[in-house]
């Protein structure tokens, strides 16, 4: 097909998250206000730092044959185990081909990842050097590439319209839904799996994020330690899983009887070029990316009721994100419901804009806006700039089409930033 700009829509949905081993209950998990976040038991933990963090409630080995899993990275396992919920939650049957009502030839997959198989890499370097060469696992680079996810994914569903594997940090996963809305409006792909998956809760990477004093030592109170926008807040805590959505035409949905979640508006990108680790202060690049979306979408400031925000409880971030809020939307901003669901799921880095769609979809679906919980003491800049959903959900408008931004950003200063809009 030529170049198009057709109108796209979301209609599956799925997750594997600290708080649950699908969407539904990740979701129940996150209106609920219940944290993830637990005391880590391994026992390479007791010389850390950091010994807290937010494990996947539900084991990928219960879900996925031990076999298969053996030969998957943990964060392929998430995102397989993600992407076949939104995959047959999208109403399809089998794989492309074999359902007839989507051609292989015009499916894609973007399944992103910010550090790919990192546990694989670290393991399997251990067992050469415990154990010899002959005992490193002949699937250890298979397992290790960041593109793993993706490829088990577009070989699960039957995907030859193009695999895709965008590794931008924290911004992974959202690069990844804005790449796959681009492949359908622009005529690509008439289907596209996509969505963000990470599995690093290892010694190295909570070591080295330690070590950068990026993420909470609250180690004796786990459940109160991630706390976007408190003054208290010191830093994140470490989550893993995937989210992951289907993306279809709004023609093509319509054509097989689809049920639609909501309309995906578009993205804004842009990129800090302030630092390699700390955000820029003022939001300017958050605001580009925030002015890039409207810009290039037909979105109307005056739709957007609610925002699931980037928030991952660090000092500088949280208020950056909320300055170039206020800045872009002036006294729009006072009626979008904010939301910090890494308060409850902990901060997944690649996975985190896949997972945080998902919840935004839902939000406009049930029309309600999960709560940031651990708030105990709102820092003034947070209250002067955003209204931070506190303490329990909140309703949103009933009435009338409304829309909803998740924000994701990341190490390097890349800023993506999604907008949907209710059906």
């Amino acid at each position: 097909m030529s170049s198009t700009n057709r109108t796209v829509v979301v209609t599956g949905i799925g997750a594997t998250t600290p708080l649950g081993g699908d969407a539904a209950s990740t979701w129940e998990g996150l209106i609920a206000g219940r944290s993830g976040v637990k005391p880590l038991e391994q026992d390479w933990a007791a010389d850390q730092a950091v010994r807290i963090a937010a494990p996947v409630a539900v084991e990928p080995t219960e879900v996925i044959p031990r076999p298969q899993a053996r030969r998957l990275d943990r964060s392929a396992q998430f995102a397989l185990i993600a992407a076949k919920e939104a995959w047959a939650d999208a109403g399809f049957e089998a794989k492309a081909g074999e359902d007839p009502t989507v051609d292989p030839d015009r499916l894609g997959a973007v399944i992103a990842s910010g550090i790919g198989g990192v546990t694989t890499l670290l393991d399997q370097y251990d067992v050469l050097k415990e154990k010899g060469v002959r005992r490193v696992s002949p699937h250890t680079v298979p397992m290790l590439m960041p593109n793993s996810p993706s490829a088990n994914v577009g070989l699960a569903v039957g995907a030859r319209a193009g695999v895709h594997t965008p590794v931008s940090a924290c911004a992974s996963g959202a690069e990844a839904i804005g790449y796959a809305i681009e492949m359908i409006r622009t005529g690509r792909a008439d289907v596209v799996v996509a969505g963000g998956t990470e599995a690093a809760i290892h010694p190295l990477p909570i070591a080295a994020f330690g070590n950068m004093m990026a993420m909470s030592k609250n180690n004796d109170d786990p459940q109160g330690a991630s706390r976007p926008y408190d003054v208290a807040r010191d830093g994140f805590v470490l989550g893993e899983g995937a989210g992951v959505v289907v993306l279809e035409s709004a023609e093509h949905a319509a054509k097989r009887g689809a049920r639609v979640y909501a309309e995906a508006v578009g993205q804004g990108i842009s990129a800090d070029a302030h630092d390699i680790v700390q955000p820029e202060p003022e939001g300017r690049g958050i605001s580009h990316a925030l002015q890039n979306l409207l810009d290039r979408n037909d979105l109307d400031p005056a739709e957007i009721v609610h925002v699931n925000a980037h928030a991952t409880s660090t000092p500088a971030g949280d208020i950056a994100e909320l300055k170039a809020l206020r800045k872009v939307f002036g006294d729009d901003a006072d009626h979008m419901a904010v939301s910090a669901t890494k308060s409850m799921t902990g901060h997944l880095l690649g996975g985190a804009g896949g997972v945080e769609t998902v919840a935004t979809v839902l939000a406009l679906y049930h029309r309600v806006a999960p709560p940031t919980i651990n708030v105990e003491n709102l820092d003034p800049e947070a209250e002067a700039n955003a209204d931070v959903v506190r303490g329990e959900a909140r309703k949103l408008p009933v009435e009338g089409r409304i829309a909803a931004l998740n924000d994701s950003f990341g190490f390097g200063g890349h800023n993506v930033v999604l907008a949907f809009r209710s059906v």
